[in-house]
């Protein structure tokens, strides 16, 4: 049996040549429906909370990815944040804003800033 760290050069292999990993699954989901998953369930946080929510085409410093958005919330414990492709734009119903805000630093980790709004 392969390691994770085997697995996930494999992926970064293939994601280096082009290939695209969205069909790869767990045996329940793939990483193409848990993206979906995601988007829907940010999205409906940020609708919820409008005020402090926002989303953007440009970064801070004018950039960003080729065909994609920024959109995030600023929680009492800081931003939280996630990029989208532009299909997605209309899900999210928040204020667009010109430029995002100055990137704050959080990591994946700090998923737990969404509990300090309830």
């Amino acid at each position: 049996m392969r390691t994770v760290e085997e697995i996930n050069k494999e992926l970064a292999e293939m994601r280096d040549k082009g290939i695209s990993r969205k069909g790869i699954s767990d045996g329940y989901h793939t990483f193409d429906e848990l993206y979906l998953h995601r988007m829907v369930l940010f999205s409906t946080i940020l609708n919820a909370y409008p005020e402090i929510s926002w989303k953007s085409k440009q970064h801070h410093d004018g950039t960003m990815f080729d065909g994609c958005f920024i959109c995030g919330i600023n929680t009492p414990e800081g931003q939280y944040t996630y990029h989208y492709k532009m299909k997605y734009w209309l899900h999210f119903r928040v204020p667009e804003i010109e430029k995002a805000p100055v990137y704050d630093g959080h990591k994946p980790s700090d998923i737990g800033r969404l509990y300090s709004l309830s």
